[in-house]
């Protein structure tokens, strides 16, 4: 069984929606979310959010995408992008603000795709409307990224995260009504959750249709609360091989129409106390891709959970 039959990747996908490979480049704001603005904000969430690979916020827009653009084109002979606004909460800026960077990057050549990451409480009407209007105008797709982590609302308490499941029910619909794209992202070893909630957090983003899913696994930044519960021992994770197991049996709960984005996450060592158990994110997906071979694993296995299922003993 090849790789491309385990699941669905999004590498794949891109490449068939477009015709060869595209790359993402990574957008960096001053911003912030609100989950930050009474206090540290989620539990694993670093001073610099998720823009690890980002150039410095000060630099436009324009300028982070044609450089970034450059080197991405020189190096991969890439010529379609993904302007991917990655940092914080990309809706929790003012409206006219909001609009200003979008319409920036809409005008650099050869993109694509716009990406906005943001939360599913910041997701509302007036700035999905504008979204309509710029996916009408120039003919550019739009794809937004909503941070859900896990289905596990004791688990959302306790990492801090500052909304519970019924939000990312609301987003999920309100987005889906102007047909963009949706990633959903999620966690599979976070402290508290269990394997019992990679299967249901796998069962409801299939029963509400998302289109891609981003998995992360757990990585803890220095000077973070997760950090310090961590080096105070008062938090444990589970084992390289648990995880692997979670994702596994997670893919085969995962409708086989969803595309995956990622299995594991990728951050630089300096910047973490714990990363992907000390070994490298190709190793590990070697290692996971190897694991579902062996026990017959594979996207959408146990996908039979929906549609009047306990129905079909009566046929």
């Amino acid at each position: 069984m090849s790789e491309k039959k385990l699941y669905n990747k999004y590498s794949d996908y891109l490449k068939e929606k477009y015709g060869e490979k595209v790359y993402k480049l990574p957008i960096n704001l001053p911003l912030t979310c609100p989950n930050r603005i009474n206090g540290h904000g989620c539990s694993f969430c670093a001073d610099v959010g998720t823009g690890f690979e980002a150039m410095k916020s000060t630099v436009s827009v324009t300028e982070q995408l044609e450089k970034t653009k450059e080197y991405i084109s020189g190096r991969y002979h890439a010529k379609k992008f993904i302007a991917y606004f990655q940092n914080y909460t990309n809706t929790y800026m003012p409206l006219e603000v909001f609009k200003k960077y979008v319409l920036e990057a809409v005008k650099v050549s050869n993109i694509v795709e716009i990406s906005i990451s943001t939360r599913p409480d910041c997701v509302r009407e007036d700035y999905l409307q504008f979204l309509k209007t710029v996916e009408e105008t120039y003919h550019i797709s739009i794809h937004l990224e909503l941070g859900l982590q896990t289905v596990n609302y004791h688990t959302l308490d306790f990492i801090s995260r500052g909304h519970g499941i019924a939000e990312y029910i609301d987003a999920v619909k309100r987005i889906q009504r102007y047909g963009f794209s949706i990633c959903t992202h999620l966690i599979l070893n976070l402290p508290q959750d269990t394997l019992r909630d990679t299967i249901e957090t796998a069962k409801v983003v299939s029963a509400l249709e998302t289109d891609i899913v981003k998995l992360h696994s757990l990585y803890i930044p220095k000077n973070t609360p997760l950090c310090e519960a961590y080096e105070h021992g008062t938090i444990k994770l589970c084992s390289k091989e648990e995880y692997i197991e979670r994702l596994a049996i997670f893919l085969a709960y995962l409708s086989p129409n969803i595309i995956v984005e990622r299995l594991f996450s990728r951050v630089p060592e300096k910047d973490a106390v714990f990363s992907n158990w000390n070994t490298s994110w190709w190793k590990l997906q070697d290692e996971a891709l190897a694991y579902m071979k062996k026990n017959r694993y594979y996207q959408g296995k146990f996908y039979n959970y929906l549609n009047g299922a306990a129905l079909n003993s009566l046929s």
